[in-house]
């Protein structure tokens, strides 16, 4: 009996012995993978627009960039991959390394996309993960100062006798903005009002200052200097209440247009497959300069309000607004390009 529990002791000694030679030559390497997650970032940190400079993404993406820069002594850098309906630069970002080194700033153009496009180069579902909710604005329909309008009603009215006069500038293809446009075309039934389609809104809202278009459907941040200073006007805004600087300016809805409810909102997206330890590291810090009251009110004066909501309430807002805008994509009868 004895050699036989002597073997059996001998084993046990063998495989205790194996298991701590593992777990010696593992741990220099656990070490390894949690130091290099410590010192991330440990160079530029790009966070893609996929929109042009100047748009509401854009200034966002600048303005928590430079607090995050700030707060982290870190480096973050915009990189505007505008076109498509942001479909360019949704698509570079997912197929982007997974490194942490690559994030995308989107707007609900990311939900929107699916239902309105037969082909997109992402998987709204599975290409990313969340990392933060970031600000909200509503759109808005402005007009310059010159034009008699004075409301919805009234700017429809001119629309409808002279149609062949007016048009209006969007931003691209797929965004709130661009939809909210072809959901008014529709429910005052003005087919011959033109959608003039920018790859930004800073682009589209610069075409009405221009005067080469009457009407400017897009967000407020671009609009909301000229509405201040009087050279613009804003006839509607489409949140679901008044901004509370364009006190005197009703709401679609106020103005007899049910369920008009449109906001570019913005979040912060990491490619599928990016460390966890990294994507926590970014909420955390995102979070952290979001809710300064100095980052509220730099927000707030360019016509957003700050929503520092993390990962988990981010993407549910997401996933929810996929199926909504296809939604409302078929039954304002939109053809899917």
């Amino acid at each position: 009996m004895m050699p036989r529990l002597t073997r059996s002791l001998s084993r046990r000694g063998f495989i205790k012995s194996a298991s701590a030679l593992a777990a010696g030559l593992a741990a220099p390497a656990l070490l390894r993978v949690r130091a290099a997650y410590a010192a991330y970032p440990e160079r530029t940190v790009k966070v893609v627009v996929a929109n042009t400079p100047g748009g509401p993404s854009d200034i966002v993406g600048r303005i928590v960039t430079g607090a995050l820069q700030q707060a982290t002594g870190k480096t973050f850098i915009i990189e505007n991959r505008g076109g498509a309906g942001g479909n360019i630069g949704m698509g570079f970002a997912a197929h982007a390394e997974p490194d942490g080194y690559t994030l995308l700033l989107a707007t609900n153009a990311y939900s929107i996309n699916y239902g309105l496009y037969h082909q997109i180069p992402y998987d709204p579902y599975k290409d990313f993960v969340p990392i933060s909710e970031l600000a909200s604005s509503p759109n808005t329909f402005v007009v310059r100062s010159e034009l008699p309008a004075k409301s919805m009603k009234e700017f429809v009215a001119l629309a409808r006798a002279e149609p062949a006069k007016y048009n209006c500038a969007t931003p691209p293809i797929g965004t709130a903005a661009q939809i909210q446009l072809e959901v008014l075309k529709l429910k005052e039934d003005l087919p011959q009002l033109e959608d003039v389609v920018f790859k930004g809104g800073g682009d589209a809202f610069a075409a009405l200052l221009a005067g080469t278009v009457q009407l400017s459907s897009g967000s407020l941040p671009p609009a909301a200097p000229h509405i201040k200073a009087g050279s613009c006007r804003c006839l509607a805004v489409t949140g679901d209440e008044r901004w509370p600087d364009l006190a005197d300016v009703p709401t679609m809805e106020e103005q007899g247009y049910k369920d008009f409810v449109f906001a570019t909102d913005t979040v912060l997206l990491a490619p599928a497959r990016t460390p966890p330890e990294i994507v926590a590291w970014l909420e955390q810090e995102t979070l952290n300069v979001l809710r300064t009251p100095a980052m509220k009110e730099k927000l707030y004066q360019t016509g957003f309000q700050v929503r520092p909501k993390g990962a988990k309430d981010a993407w549910a807002r997401v996933t929810k607004e996929i199926e909504l805008y296809k939604t409302i994509i078929e039954q304002a009868g939109i053809k899917r390009m």
